[in-house]
């Protein structure tokens, strides 16, 4: 519903700006913590027409009419050189009413988005880093998906990098240890792989032969490849499951090598870009200069072979040509390669993708490293977060058999986990702290599905006392400032979805499921729901009613479950 009343003050404020003759660029309404919408477009027009502020303010609201019927506003008013609105009953009245009925006002059809999130090298299993991207960009999918896109999400397999090399280097010479998590195996055969190539570096030469043939296409060498790459994205995708993260597509960069693709970039950069050779004759590499990046790109090697760059290269000319809009997930390290991905995306005339990046996160332990076998996988990092969930819930809750206590353990310790790689902004450095990811004062994922269970007993007990329990209610009844706030606050998860799909943050879905659990928590607190007359208990209980609704949906989009009891 706030949207709905967004949409509605800004047809009445441009209208008052016309009928006052105002020209204006746009009309800067933002929440405040003294209306429901306040707009600050008095403070632009006063630089063009140089009067004070407040002046055109008071103006401005002069020439606004609110219409007396079929209206969410209630009234508007000049403060200083603010113009705030004000919702009424009928928005309130209507919110409760919409969330009961599940009624969506979302706009459909508003174009297909590819989202490329997670895409680690297949020569381990995912580790904490991984998990950022992972869940970064599975919310932003989840979020656009309601925002009424149509969203397919991709995993870039790089399959033609030296680490995999090396891994199918290793795998002739070392056993897969079959009794282990198939990345775990793989991982083991890489860290050895590179022990041994340390001791003797002549060895990297064999690995360099396997990437040729892979490349070129050698039978043989394609099998073994494939053996090893999908065994170990077999392990990854059953992490992924275990944090409810899915893609609709694997695609592997190696179908752009072979099926002609990355030669047509490069024969097109050839024609288009500012190339140099480096070297002579049949042996030169291929550099590419692109403007504003000091460091040239090297889009082919000298023996002919192509480089990840170019290679990603093809790929988003391909994937661009399957959707409206591509968004990348990239760690800060890629900074670079994702400039020279838009500068070299440009010289092909294809669009852009847009590109979230996020900062590193760490454990208080320090830093990570597969190669030297210096990781903590997320399996590791899940079974040790479910481990502590657990004693919190067995802690708190003697009267549980086992197999309940270990189930909202698995939803406890996977949504403190997901929630806190989403909670703060993607550029955001963050250390990950087990306590206080499960800590409820924190007011982290277990705050938040607490808050949805509170609410669930409520119901429950509510249900068993007086059976039909929210029939001929009166939310007119509900006019205590907690209570208005709630319902202030449960108008706005279409609102945070559509500033989180359009400035492409997930850490704001976060924010306002901790702020509705706040308000509803308050509430709570403030108002007895089930020890009050029926009449009011009525009305307070299609309230939590409705609190229970829309903390499900925010935990979904969160990619987190919502438990009746905790």
């Amino acid at each position: 519903m706030f949207l709905e009343f967004k949409k509605e003050v800004e047809h009445l404020l441009k209208k008052a700006l016309d009928n006052a003759s105002y020209e204006y660029k746009e009309l800067d309404l933002e929440e405040s913590e003294h209306a429901d919408i306040s707009s600050r477009v008095a403070f632009f027009l006063a630089r063009t027409y140089k009067k004070p502020p407040e002046i055109i303010a008071e103006d401005i609201i002069n020439h606004l009419e609110i219409p007396a019927k079929n209206t969410l506003i209630s009234n508007a008013v000049a403060a200083g050189p603010y113009i705030n609105f004000y919702v009424n009953d009928s928005f309130l009245h209507k919110t409760l009413q919409r969330i009961k009925e599940g009624i969506e006002t979302v706009e459909r059809k508003r174009g297909k988005i590819i989202i490329e999130h997670t895409s680690a090298n297949p020569d381990g299993p995912l580790h904490i880093g991984h998990l950022r991207n992972a869940i970064i960009g599975d919310v932003l999918a989840r979020v656009l998906k309601r925002a009424g896109f149509d969203v397919e999400t991709h995993f870039y397999v790089n399959d033609m990098g030296r680490q995999i090399g090396v891994v199918v280097w290793g795998a002739e010479r070392i056993a897969f240890d079959e009794t282990k998590k198939a990345d775990l195996a793989v991982a083991d055969v890489y860290i050895a792989a590179n022990r041994l190539i340390e001791e003797n570096t002549e060895f990297l030469n064999d690995v360099e032969e396997l990437m040729r043939k892979y490349e070129a296409g050698d039978e043989a060498v394609v099998r073994k490849y494939e053996a090893v790459v999908k065994k170990c994205l077999s392990g990854i995708q059953a992490s992924l499951q275990r944090l409810n993260i899915r893609h609709d597509l694997f695609a592997w960069e190696s179908e752009f090598v072979r099926g002609g693709a990355v030669e047509e970039v490069i024969e097109e950069l050839k024609q288009k870009g500012d190339i140099k050779f480096d070297g002579s004759g049949s042996g030169s590499a291929l550099l590419l200069h692109l403007e504003g990046i000091e460091k040239e790109l090297v889009i082919q090697r000298t023996d002919g072979t192509s480089l990840y760059t170019t290679r990603d290269l093809a790929y988003h000319r391909w994937k661009s040509g399957r959707c409206d809009r591509v968004i990348d997930i990239f760690g800060k390290d890629h900074e670079l390669v994702s400039q020279q991905l838009a500068k070299g995306l440009q010289i092909l005339e294809v669009k852009v993708p847009e590109f979230v990046i996020f900062a590193f996160v760490s454990l208080p332990t320090g830093s990570l490293s597969t190669r030297a076998g210096r990781y903590i996988s997320a399996d590791k990092l899940i079974e040790k977060i479910e481990t502590r969930a657990y004693e919190e819930v067995d802690k708190r809750r003697k009267d549980l058999d086992e197999s309940k206590k270990h189930e909202i353990a698995r939803k406890v310790g996977i949504g403190a986990l997901r929630h806190d790689m989403v909670k703060v902004s993607p550029d955001k450095h963050i250390v990950f702290d087990f306590d206080d990811a499960l800590d409820i004062e924190k007011k982290g994922a277990p705050f938040i599905q607490y808050s949805h269970a509170r609410a669930c007993s409520i119901l429950k007990v509510a249900e068993e006392k007086w059976q039909s329990l929210i029939q001929g209610y009166d939310t007119s009844l509900l006019h205590e400032e907690s209570e208005i706030e709630l319902i202030k606050k449960l108008s706005k998860l279409g609102y945070a979805i559509e500033e989180a799909s359009s400035e492409l943050k997930s850490h704001l879905i976060a924010k306002y499921a901790r702020e509705l659990a706040e308000s509803f928590n308050l509430f709570y607190k403030d108002c007895p729901v089930l020890n009050t007359d029926a009449t009011l208990r009525k009305a307070r209980l299609v309230l939590v009613e409705c609190a229970k609704i829309v903390l499900s949906d925010v935990l979904d989009v969160l990619g987190i479950e919502a438990p009746k009891e905790m």
